[in-house]
């Protein structure tokens, strides 16, 4: 077992190369459709208003969370993924509270996103629900892959 380190957490910009290579090792890897796949992902990173790392002691990227907010009223979370060998280690819990802080706190702040079947049970025992009043406009192409 990997000895457990120091784990901080900042806003920062994330270089498309480097969240590619982090998708390698997180369950995100499987979320983004194959079109056009590194220039959407470099817009992603470029334009998130909300834009998370965690890193290790040596600098190393070990958690990372995207969103968009109006700093108001809402916060939809885009990507919230941690390295599978730094899993269970409450990264994502800091992750989520450090960007709903960030957005505005949780007295004005609703927290939207779509989450994997995996990740429900991480997401309710942040007291998050799944909802039945969103829509949705996707007329969006869709190969399936996994970043590798």
């Amino acid at each position: 077992m990997e000895e457990k380190t120091e784990i901080g957490i900042r806003s920062e910009r994330i270089a498309p190369d480097e969240y590619i290579d982090f998708l390698k090792r997180t369950d995100l890897g499987s979320q983004y459709p194959r079109e056009r796949f590194e220039e959407r992902i470099e817009r992603l990173l470029k334009n998130a208003s909300v834009s998370l790392t965690a890193r290790d002691g040596e600098n190393r990227l070990r958690g990372v969370l995207l969103g968009l907010t109006d700093f108001a009223y809402w916060l939809y979370v885009t990507d919230l993924g941690v390295d599978r060998a730094y899993l269970r280690r409450g990264i994502g819990t800091r992750l989520m509270k450090e960007a709903l802080a960030l957005a505005g706190g949780d007295r004005d702040i609703a927290v939207y996103l779509i989450a994997n079947d995996d990740a429900v049970p991480f997401y309710e025992k942040l007291g998050m629900r799944k909802a039945e009043d969103v829509m949705q406009y996707n007329h969006v192409d869709w190969t399936a892959f996994r970043v590798e």
